[in-house]
């Protein structure tokens, strides 16, 4: 293909995308097909050969799309979104232009100066505390990621490294001190409570260190709390255990609660004061009382969804008590109109990242890069080569401004509570689960007990995406089943919570009928 006929097939190929997206309202939300559909429909092998991109394209509509699930669409209301929009999908295409691996500032200067700025902007916008910008006082900042979960397999490996050397420092190298930190990582443990996101436990299990959950309860609407963070540390310390790690959540999967920062920091703060006392830890660099950011244990912010939330000044309040974590993250390409992927992660001391994660093979040395006058990202992630992302966060907030995407995030969190309000009207029906948060609304159908309702809820889930009018997710906790409906989705209006709720009342009415 010659730059003529890149020209005509690209311009081809948006308006061909433009008219999908005006296409999406009147498809199927969820893919009709079967496992395996696809196989049958194409060669056994590639093609020797050169195709048209007419025919390529043809096969886009004929075999590609039915199989695809249209996050974009008013009915998608699962999981939680993943929004994208024309700024992001333009700035995309700039970025594949600028194709190239951009592990180190020589590589392209502007790709990681941009990411410095725009974390900066970003981290602003959300109220984050000053010790997560770059020129912030604790020498932190920010870096793109592609996920969460990447984010927090990354801060972990952190945790780890900052931990043992912490624990051993007393040890002079050797055999000695190779023995303790073998001995050590043997007993560390990672924490999450039991509503974190699976990627706190995946992540433990990718480094080979203990996970373990501190439990939540209907009282504190599902979010950890200080007191059941601390019951859990005396537990495992008891049995000689080292928790080195906790992810805290704002915003969890399953009801979107918010854990109680302040309680763990001050019980995170108070359980290394009274090790330091006991003798069991090491004290603080100037010998002072520990603070939740100066003991052992490393507090990672999980906002993976409800941190874009943090945008609007409502939210604000909860930023202050971050200051006394190490790292926080929240995914754009979720609720803030960024495409998939980009992950954003602060830290508060660059440091942490770059002593874990640093390796200087010659073929990466330059002038700049020794002279520790420039960032190279590629210390701050797993992979050595990243993906321009930072151009379309760009994008966005330019195109959007921060009145754009405030409006934005409102309209999802005020369809949430629309939603509530009209299931909160008919009590013969449903039953609240959790009230909305952020733009998460969770109920249950009636019932004479748990089990009950539980099996009804489940037969009523069953039966809303078998409709092929809506997708919405569900999720178990403490054995209770309940019913999720994200409004996130950037698609999602006031006729379409309507057009839900009613569909819902109707289902669920002929399910009541038949008991």
């Amino acid at each position: 293909m010659d730059i003529n006929e890149y020209r005509k097939q690209a311009k081809k190929a948006v308006d061909d995308i433009a008219d999908y997206y005006e296409s999406i309202p009147s498809r199927p939300v969820l893919a009709d097909v079967r496992p395996g559909y696809l196989r049958p429909l194409l060669p056994d092998a590639a093609p020797l050969e050169g195709e048209s991109m007419e025919a390529i394209v043809a096969d886009v509509q004929s075999k590609i799309m039915p199989g695809i699930t249209h996050w974009a669409h008013p009915g998608f209301m699962a999981f939680f979104a993943c929004t994208a929009s024309h700024p992001a999908n333009i700035a995309e295409m700039w970025s594949n232009a600028f194709n190239g691996a951009h592990f180190n500032w020589i590589c392209s200067p502007a790709v990681t100066e941009l990411e410095t700025v725009v974390l900066d902007w970003l981290a602003k916008a959300l109220a984050l505390p000053d010790c997560y910008l770059s020129g912030g006082p604790t020498h932190g900042g920010g870096v793109l990621h592609g996920s969460a979960s990447e984010a927090i397999l990354t801060v972990m490996v952190a945790a780890r490294d900052r931990y043992l050397a912490r624990v051993t420092a007393h040890l002079p190298d050797g055999e000695d001190r190779d023995e303790q930190m073998w001995r050590h990582r043997s007993r560390m443990v990672a924490l999450g409570s039991a509503g974190a996101h699976s990627s706190t436990k995946k992540a433990a299990q990718v480094l080979g260190v203990r996970f373990d959950t501190v439990p939540v309860d209907e009282a504190s609407g599902y979010a950890m709390t200080g007191p059941a963070l601390q019951d859990k540390l005396a537990q495992l310390r008891a049995k000689g255990l080292e928790p080195f790690y906790l992810t805290a959540t704002l915003g969890t999967t399953d009801v979107c609660a918010v854990d109680d920062f302040a309680g763990i920091a001050a019980t995170l703060a108070a359980a290394d004061t009274s090790a330091q006392n006991n003798g069991t830890t090491t004290t603080t660099t100037n010998g002072t009382a520990a603070t939740a950011a100066e003991g052992n244990v490393w507090v990672h912010v999980d906002a993976a969804f409800a941190g874009s939330a943090l945008i609007l000044p409502e939210y604000q309040h909860l930023t202050p008590p971050l200051a006394a974590f190490h790292s926080f993250n929240f995914n754009p390409h979720k609720w803030l109109l960024t495409t998939f992927d980009c992950s954003a992660v602060w830290v508060r001391s660059r440091a942490d990242l770059i002593t874990a994660l640093s390796i200087k093979p010659a073929y990466l040395r330059n002038e700049f890069s020794d002279s520790d006058l420039v960032t190279d990202y590629r210390d701050w992630q797993v992979p050595l080569g990243r993906r321009f992302r930072s151009l379309k966060l760009w994008f966005v907030l330019r195109s959007y401004g921060l009145a754009g995407l405030r409006a934005h995030v409102q309209r999802g969190i005020d369809l949430g509570r629309s939603l509530d309000d009209k299931l909160a009207a008919r009590p013969d029906l449903f039953v609240s689960f959790t009230p909305a948060r952020f733009a998460l609304v969770s109920f249950r159908v009636v019932g004479a007990d748990d089990d009950e309702r539980n099996a009804r809820t489940e037969t009523l889930y069953e039966t809303l995406n078998a409709s092929g009018q809506v997708y919405l997710t569900s999720t178990v906790v403490n054995a209770v089943f309940a019913i999720r409906v994200s409004t996130s989705t950037a698609a999602v209006r006031e006729e379409h919570v309507q057009a839900t709720f009613d569909l819902i009342v109707k289902e669920t009415e002929a399910l009541l009928a038949k008991a």
